[in-house]
């Protein structure tokens, strides 16, 4: 491995003195920047860390030297002018007190992977594995992995410190597919070193991944007042979250206070819970597919003495989310899938009959409380225990649409908690661009649209780069088929991921609705996701002429004899309609929700010609479902997404 020190004699003399001073006192340095790694290139490299408060702390970097002095807190920031691609070089970040020398450090074009589960599916995982991990070894591609955590305020260095590899058989299996096949694209574009960050959390709402900042913008600023809260007082943090719980249940359910299935004696169509287990495996056929919200009851027979201490509660696993009362008063709840502990306070159990309630939300899968049923006990201060895994009963929730209120010190629902330990921790790292993979969990929440434009204005302040590309896969089709024009979260996120973009004007979708699977909300083709982040990419970032997203819908017209034209932009070649003379999956809708039907459309050059069926329209529909069967694309093969536009 070749080191280089672009340093003068006085400066190595320095070097060479501050390293035998003993490493405790050496400089530490934040972020990313560490031995194997990647800095972006022709960017300001803003090196962070911490010395002995008021120190001088130099940096050097292939003949570039820059000096900042270390605060009262020891905290130092240095800014070392930008430096063109190479390496590998050594970093020095010096002091009096020792020298930090980093090793095998290459300048290039960093990128930044994140989102949920698909873009944390691994190679491993993905169709074309094998091949893909045998022939990964990449010396000038280095790969890193942020370590999943959470935290209620921003965090200025990670909880565990990233490791940095270069790509081969070894380390790429684990990756990220989607973005490794997306670096490993690029490099043959960029012809330099590329580094790629994969910093992703399956199940994550979007709102997980925004600080502060904003949620605000997003007009997020009660969860971020909240949240806060929790940070300084988590029990007056809770009591809250359970009050705006509460009255949002009474508010949708119409239930009175004082009435609620909550309470001790509530009467609901109990029946026995037959095992600890997800409630599909359970035996009872209305169950087998159930989504949504059941109720969990529990008696448990306290003498004085327990009655009188301060508790916790464990109650294992829950599947979504759980809020939990005891007596009717609450004692905690979240969302995510790990066990539950809530403290109990002195003074809520009573001597004799005591009552435990449990809400378990699912939206997506298995649900339930599946244990394991040890787990399952009250702890009093005293130090003794009482099993509750037994004699529970349950009662299917009255239906309400959408989720309950999550708190916001969740993991993966909460409102800036991944931002904060996962993002945050880079500081200002630059970049070269942002591939963002994410939306399944947000498709039943409106507003996506407001929250990713907000998401990405923040992540472009923190690294001071207000023009920061951002490639967003559109999401995959993914559930039962479409047979009828319906409404769909899942095309609506698809939409707002396309109307950010084209709004933007420094952002591109990938679409990959031709890529998912009605079965497997994880489609295992990643390495064409990943080729078609690399063609939005290339655009965005090295300039290439080929279109970076495909086919995008630019304006629905209609003439005098009712005929609505869509035009399409990024268009290869020409429009086709793939094994057919017309194009599927167009809809023709009026004003009111319930007016969509399909539509008989003709593709000609750039452009989709629906006939008039002598019915109002007001907008035009295309690929509006969960998993539309549709065939449009254009030369390249690459599909047009789905849209809703006006008509005009």
């Amino acid at each position: 491995m070749r080191r280089t020190y672009a340093l003068g004699t006085s400066a190595l003399a320095l070097a060479l003195g501050a390293l035998v001073a003993p490493a405790a006192a050496a400089p530490t340095v934040g972020g990313l920047l560490s031995d194997h790694g990647v800095i972006q290139r022709n960017q300001p490299i803003v090196v962070t860390g911490d010395a002995i408060a008021g120190e001088p702390v130099t940096v050097v970097l292939a003949g570039h030297s820059a000096q900042a002095r270390a605060d009262r807190d020891g905290h130092f920031r240095v800014t070392v002018p930008p430096v063109p691609a190479g390496g590998p070089y050594d970093v020095l970040v010096m002091a009096p007190s020792g020298t930090t020398a980093l090793h095998d450090v290459l300048i290039g074009d960093v990128y930044l992977c994140s989102g949920q589960s698909n873009m944390e599916l691994p190679v491993e995982r993905a169709q074309d594995a094998i091949g893909a991990i045998m022939g990964s070894a990449d010396n000038q591609l280095r790969l890193v992995t942020v370590a999943k955590r959470t935290s209620a305020t921003p965090r200025d260095r990670f909880a565990q410190q990233p490791n940095w590899s270069a790509a081969d058989a070894k380390t790429t299996g684990g990756f990220s597919a989607a973005c490794f096949y997306m670096v490993q694209a690029l490099r043959k574009v960029a012809k330099v070193p590329i580094g790629a960050i994969h910093s992703s959390w399956g199940g994550s709402q979007i709102a997980a991944w925004m600080g502060e900042e904003a949620q605000r913008a997003a007009g997020r600023g009660a969860q971020a007042d909240l949240l806060s809260l929790y940070a300084r007082d988590p029990a007056a943090a809770e009591r809250s979250a359970s009050a705006t719980w509460e009255n949002w249940w009474r508010d949708k359910t119409g239930d009175t206070r004082g009435h609620e299935p909550w309470q001790a004696d509530a009467a609901l169509d109990w029946q026995p819970v037959p095992k600890i287990a997800f409630y599909e495996e359970w035996g009872v056929p209305a169950l087998e597919t159930y989504l949504g919200m059941l109720w969990y009851q529990k008696t448990v027979t306290l003498t004085p003495e327990q009655a009188r201490q301060m508790a916790t509660i464990a109650i294992g696993a829950v599947d979504d989310a759980d809020r939990t009362w005891i007596n009717g008063k609450p004692v905690g709840g979240r969302g995510g899938w790990d066990a539950r502990m809530y403290t109990v306070p002195a003074g809520t159990f009573v001597a004799g009959r005591n009552v435990i309630t449990v809400n378990v939300e699912n939206a997506y899968a298995t649900g339930g409380m599946p244990g394991p049923a040890e787990t399952m006990k009250l702890t009093f201060a005293d130090g003794s225990s009482v099993p509750i895994a037994d004699g529970w009963r349950y009662a299917v929730a009255k239906h309400i649409s959408g989720t309950s209120p999550r708190v916001p010190w969740d993991e993966i629902t909460g409102a800036g908690t991944i931002y904060n330990a996962m993002i945050a921790p880079l500081g200002q790292t630059a970049l070269a661009g942002v591939a963002w993979y994410q939306g399944e969990s947000d498709t039943d929440i409106p507003g996506y649209a407001d929250r990713l434009k907000a998401m990405m204005a923040e992540w472009r302040h923190q690294v001071a780069q207000p023009h920061l590309p951002f490639a967003i896969v559109s999401l995959a089709g993914f559930g039962a088929p479409s047979i009828a024009p319906g409404e769909s979260g899942w095309a609506r996120v698809r939409d707002d991921q396309r109307r950010v973009a084209q709004e933007d004007g420094h952002t591109a979708v990938a679409v990959t609705l031709d890529l998912g699977d009605a079965l497997d909300i994880h489609p295992g083709e990643k390495h064409e996701v990943g080729r078609r982040l690399a063609r939005a990419m290339g655009a965005l970032v090295y300039g290439q002429t080929a279109s970076a997203s495909g086919p995008q819908p630019v304006a629905a017209t209609r003439d005098a004899a009712g005929t609505v034209t869509v035009t399409f932009t990024g268009v290869t070649g020409a429009l086709h309609s793939r094994s057919a003379d017309y194009a599927t999956g167009f809809e023709l809708c009026g004003a009111d929700a319930g007016s969509c039907r399909y539509a008989r459309a003709t593709v000609a050059g750039n452009q989709v010609s629906l006939s008039s069926d002598n019915r109002p329209v007001k907008r035009v529909r295309y690929a509006w479902a969960d998993f539309p069967v549709v065939n449009l694309v254009d030369a390249a093969q690459l599909p047009a997404g789905p849209f809703e536009l006006p008509v005009k």
